[in-house]
């Protein structure tokens, strides 16, 4: 686990670094290439580089171990990230969307073939860092693949823009392209805040099944029943489990040592990575069972 936080680390740093470098080629070509367009995507991959540094640091915080002020340690801050650039990306796509409707009503003259250089090291640079991004589990990784995404689908439209501009004079094909993509990205940009806050509002996992949960630990012999039973997942890797379990009256401590094993190894074959557990006994009153 604390590897694939590393690597998780050292993936959104790339995209990181990546990102900041190609938006000063950005700015550089744009000015050559006389695109207002392509001047206007390298200020848009500056506030992309500023939300990349500040999930990088979320995801640097996120693998820090417990201590007095989070006792689950620091994993959430994860998903903190994930927000952040989510919003971003929004705020990025209504930039693009009105500086396209702008493109619509009063399209400009740019040099194509400039365009089409530097959407190939676009698409180079950016594709770099979705493949090393696009296994990733975090949400936060998730959300950085997308951003990354995002900017790769968009030079390879003005790639396909820039060629088919060398030779037929359409230049609005350009902003009709950037706004179907941002439509694109915005529907996965909802997908992915959608699951983000299912998680800090501690929904049941979308990988765990309760009602198979509650059947498997009932079987256990020594169990009468189960009760006051939560599932919910740390920050989308990590699940999460509290019960109470109703047990006979003259269990020893070795039975419910057990028992503790026992109802902890069907927890962890049922992608349940930490279990609270807490006995009772028969006809004990629990005052938390309807919460």
């Amino acid at each position: 686990m604390h590897q694939e936080k590393q690597n998780t680390t050292r993936h959104i740093s790339l995209a990181f670094f990546l990102n900041l470098g190609f938006t000063i080629i950005e700015i550089i070509g744009g000015i050559y290439t006389n695109s207002v367009a392509i001047i206007s995507d390298a200020l848009h991959d500056f506030g992309d580089s500023v939300s990349l540094a500040v999930a990088w640091y979320l995801q640097k915080i996120s693998s820090r171990g417990r201590d007095r002020y989070y006792t689950y340690g620091y994993r959430r801050f994860s998903l903190l990230g994930a927000v952040f650039i989510s919003v971003m990306l929004i705020v990025g796509a209504v930039f693009i969307i009105k500086e396209s409707i702008t493109r619509l009503l009063s399209p400009d003259e740019v040099n194509a073939r400039g365009m089409m250089y530097l959407a190939f090291l676009g698409i180079i640079v950016n594709g770099i860092a979705v493949l090393r991004l696009r296994k990733g589990r975090s949400m936060n990784e998730k959300a950085v693949y997308l951003h990354m995404l995002e900017d790769v689908l968009g030079w390879t439209a003005v790639l396909v823009v820039s060629i088919v501009m060398m030779f037929v004079d359409a230049p609005i094909l350009d902003p009709l392209l950037s706004i179907g993509i941002t439509i694109w990205v915005l529907y996965n940009v909802y997908k992915n805040l959608k699951k983000t806050f299912r998680i800090l509002l501690q929904e049941v996992p979308e990988n765990v099944n309760i009602e198979r949960v509650q059947k498997e630990l009932s079987k256990i012999a020594g169990i009468s029943s189960i009760h006051d039973l939560h599932i919910w997942s740390l920050d989308g890797e990590n699940n999460i489990i509290t019960l109470h379990a109703v047990i006979p009256d003259n269990s020893s401590d070795g039975d419910q040592q057990k028992l503790k094993r026992a109802i902890r190894n069907i927890c962890e074959r049922l992608n349940i990575q930490h279990a609270t557990i807490e006995f009772e006994t028969e006809g004990e009153e629990c005052i938390f069972e309807e919460c």
